[in-house]
């Protein structure tokens, strides 16, 4: 459904993407998993047909976002960070308002109206202000006005920024309920662990480049045993103590060292008879996409 071909642009001197390439397959949820200035709001503009890359391509649903961008955008729903609803209308009034862009009206656009509020679980806010409503259930609203053409892939960027938990995780079911029940194909970007590994396949974005791709589940699996995390005022020290103790490859970040090794509460024990006093804390878990984009960047995705 979206096809990426080597894809990169420039600010400048500055290279915001170098050589992206990859595949979105027909309902699926693909997210983009990076730091913030990693390259996913590039990417994702590209897409939306809202700029053109320096060099490579993109389609969607075959139709090349520069070459015929009018045709990619009958294709697409997008779901932006900043929102774009008008909070002194109501719900219903602002999904009337977008059907009217798309050229909507009458019976038709009341029907698909009706229908994206009610897979939304908007039909009884419809007479709301959008003023008045969460965060959450504004976030709802746009992908109503997003999904009212009936289009076939909804783009969506950082769109559970700023929310809570709770409220994350009910904008996720509802996204899922989309592929579901109506077949969308859906591209995200985030930052977000938690909404990261709800993704059928995730692309790992790095300072403009993909690192790695696959499912939550394959992604972790890369990681062997347990991920050991030493707290230390000589984190650098440390970690050149355990290299040469131990033979492992620990790595620094922000402080911390981290190993991956298979047994990790044997190797707690031992690590800290070796380096008394030297170790101010410890955590030991299985790994987490964190530790995927840490095994593959030697970076954190804060």
């Amino acid at each position: 459904m979206i096809q990426v071909q080597n894809l990169t642009h420039r600010y400048g001197d500055r290279v915001a993407l170098s050589n992206v390439g990859f595949e979105v397959k027909t309902g699926e949820i693909f997210g983009l998993l990076g730091p913030n200035g990693g390259g996913k709001s590039t990417l994702f503009r590209i897409l939306a047909t809202l700029m053109a890359p320096t060099e490579g391509r993109a389609a969607i649903a075959g139709d090349d976002v520069v070459r015929s961008p009018a045709l990619v955008r009958r294709h697409i729903g997008v779901v932006f960070q900043s929102q774009s609803l008008d909070k002194a209308l109501t719900v219903e009034e602002n999904l009337r308002a977008q059907g009217h862009l798309h050229g909507l009206s009458g019976p038709e656009l009341r029907g698909r109206m009706a229908s994206a509020m009610e897979h939304l679980g908007l039909a009884d806010r419809r007479k709301d202000l959008v003023e008045t409503l969460s965060g959450g259930l504004r976030r709802r609203v746009e992908i109503a006005k997003a999904l009212l053409h009936r289009p076939r892939v909804l783009l969506m960027d950082e769109a559970s920024s700023g929310l809570d938990p709770a409220a994350r995780r009910d904008l996720t079911r509802h996204i899922e309920s989309l592929r579901d029940r109506e077949g969308v194909t859906i591209l995200l970007t985030t930052h977000i662990l938690e909404e990261a590994d709800r993704c059928d396949r995730l692309a790992l974005l790095h300072q403009g480049s993909i690192v790695t791709e696959g499912s939550p589940s394959e992604l972790r699996s890369r990681i062997g045993g347990d991920v050991v995390v030493l707290e230390s005022a000589g984190a650098a020290s440390l970690a050149a103590g355990i290299e040469s103790r131990f033979g492992l490859r620990p790595t620094v970040t922000d402080g911390r060292v981290r190993v991956e090794i298979p047994n990790g509460h044997r190797f707690i024990a031992e690590v800290v008879e070796a380096f008394p006093g030297a170790i101010e804390s410890v955590v030991l878990h299985k790994p987490t996409l964190e530790d995927v984009f840490v095994h593959e960047t030697g970076a954190s995705i804060e």
